[in-house]
């Protein structure tokens, strides 16, 4: 496994990495042989946020006999204040077995923190490195302009934001501050939520940048082996794969949903970031099972909108998720006529 050193931190980390949120949707036993697996192939940087569900205690059933081995990431969901930080990171630990993590993050601040107020999150982010109870402190965010000013800072460590192959200029720009400004960047959300569905493809787009650290949604083994057959041989971007690029980057131009999930819950009950993308998935995806009446049924639920605007109110990218959730609906519809 290649490795490389996160930004200012002495971590150095396996360039390919894992991020454990899809985890939460396996059992325990599964996601041991998956973690366990990862570990055995060389990977040492595992990513996770006490807001995902059971994946903290899954890194703590799995890997707590491992911890000399991995490095640790993980969130503080929902913190408002010194003292919530200081509480989840406690429940953390408990949850993964360990007495620290070597990264605690901000979990998407919608505004940044007052580093001068003794009460802030950030506040709690340096009691918490001041304690032990993490080594180094980052934040995450999907905001551009939000990440840039955390990363000008020069209060964190890390930073961690959505960057895929088919990612905008300027994010790649905000990547290269980091490198300039001795900031770890870990990228999140490197097959794009789903809709770049070609390893090969999003491995090779990102791989030319030493400094950017993907952390890979994994679910499957076979998924997990993909990353550790492509760290073996790693993938030149060819002639073929930057057409391929060029056609997923005009394909998902413009509004698309990122799947963050920050417009949940729906008072309607819609499940916004599939119902958002199902135009783009049911041709980038495995479609036969958006056929089948649970899916349809599921899918329906957009006609259930109220446009209450609550959803476009959260979404970090600016989206008018209403309209997308029409527009998506219309072209499932069209889609399924002409696959019956």
């Amino acid at each position: 496994m290649d490795t490389t050193q996160l930004g200012r931190t002495n971590l150095i980390v396996t360039r390919s990495s894992f991020g454990v949120l899809p985890l939460q949707r396996v059992d325990f036993e599964t996601a041991r042989t998956i973690l366990r697996r990862a570990v055995e192939a060389g990977i040492n940087f595992f990513d996770t946020a006490s807001g995902y569900s059971d994946s903290e205690e899954k890194i703590g059933y799995s890997l707590s006999d491992l911890r000399d081995r991995i490095f640790i990431a993980t969130k503080c969901s929902g913190a408002a204040n010194r003292r919530d930080v200081i509480e989840k990171i406690e429940q953390s630990l408990r949850r993964m077995k360990t007495d620290h993590v070597d990264i605690l993050q901000l979990h998407n601040p919608s505004t940044l923190p007052d580093p001068d107020d003794p009460d802030s999150t950030y506040a709690g982010l340096l009691e918490a490195r001041e304690r032990g109870l993490t080594r180094f402190i980052g934040i995450t965010n999907h905001s551009r302009e939000t990440a840039r000013t955390a990363v000008e800072s020069g209060l964190y460590d890390t930073l961690q934001f959505p960057l895929s192959a088919i990612s905008a200029h300027e994010d790649f720009e905000l990547a290269d501050l980091c490198a300039e400004r001795s900031v770890g960047f870990i990228a999140m959300k490197a097959l794009c939520g789903g809709l770049l569905n070609n390893a090969r493809l999003a491995f090779a787009g990102l791989r030319d940048r030493r400094h950017v650290v993907p952390i890979w949604g994994i679910q499957k083994l076979e998924e997990l082996e993909e990353f550790v057959a492509l760290e073996a041989d790693p993938p030149a971007l060819t002639d073929d794969l930057r057409e391929e690029l060029r056609a997923a980057q005009a394909e998902l131009s413009g509004d698309f949903c990122r799947a963050c999930g920050y417009c949940l819950p729906c008072p309607s009950d819609i499940p916004i970031p599939m119902a958002a993308r199902i135009g783009l998935l049911v041709h980038r995806m495995p479609s036969e099972r958006f056929r089948e009446p649970e899916w349809q049924e599921r899918l329906a639920t957009v006609e259930n909108c109220i446009e209450c605007g609550v959803c476009a109110t959260r979404c970090p990218y600016g989206l008018d998720t209403p309209e997308l959730l029409k527009r998506q609906r219309a072209k499932y519809l069209e889609w399924l006529d002409a696959s019956a």
